[in-house]
């Protein structure tokens, strides 16, 4: 794995970074969380990810662009989430996916969308509400949101989406919070829903909690749906 050439691409107020591989290669679409885009190019790379190319958005409005629906904050010191997700999914679609991919020096194989915590969370609804991403990687997916397993019972996934990796710390559902508590076992019950459909599924347990490791358990993922062959 190699990159030809780092790209950056500014769209409005996202700034992106695009780790270009040197030919034609999938494309994986990753939210950051704190612009650890050259870690994960790294973690990637150390993971032994076959060819790709990387483009990771920064800027990103954690609590309304990665959210599908507003809540309360869920603990005493937490901050609302607004709900902004689908707004944001039509700008990334309309806007800033058509720039990413004509930066490219040829068209992608594919595209995958990836994300941690919030943004593993976007990328499995964002599975719902397009056709754009035929593979995802959600890593310690906030898949404890309020009402979003309703969501992903009632609503179809893409015909698109053929490949779905999703990660977890053996520890996150020992938080003593009751919405965080439940990740583990609506990730399991998101994880079934998707492999009934036919898609090509895997669940990893990592050790530890939330926070450890986190551009280690994403490379995992991407090199995972990267392998996976029609």
């Amino acid at each position: 794995m190699n990159a030809e050439k780092l790209i950056p691409l500014q769209t409005g107020d996202k700034t992106v970074q695009i780790f270009c591989a040197h030919k034609s290669a999938p494309l994986v679409v990753y939210h950051a969380v704190r612009g650890e885009g050259k870690k994960l190019w790294n973690a990637c790379e150390k993971a032994g990810c076959p060819d790709f190319s990387l483009a990771v958005i920064n800027g990103v409005n954690w609590d309304d662009e990665m959210t599908p629906w507003p809540i309360p904050p869920i603990s005493e010191n937490d901050t609302p989430c607004t709900g902004g997700a689908d707004a944001y999914l039509s700008r990334l679609t309309d806007e800033i996916m058509p720039q990413i991919v004509s930066a490219l020096p040829s068209a992608p194989e594919y595209c995958a969308l990836a994300g941690y915590s919030l943004a593993g969370l976007f990328a499995v609804y964002a599975a719902y509400k397009t056709d754009w991403f035929s593979r995802l990687a959600s890593g310690s997916g906030s898949l404890w949101y309020p009402e979003f397993v309703q969501f992903a019972t009632k609503n179809r996934i893409s015909e698109e989406i053929s490949v779905a990796h999703f990660s977890l710390g053996d520890e996150e559902s020992h938080t003593g919070n009751p919405y965080l508590d439940s990740v583990e076992d609506n990730t399991r019950y998101i994880v079934s829903l998707f492999s009934g459909k036919g898609i090509r599924t895997a669940l990893y347990m990592n050790r530890g909690n939330h926070y450890q490791n986190q551009a280690e358990r994403m490379a995992a993922g991407i090199r995972w749906i990267l392998e996976q062959t029609p």
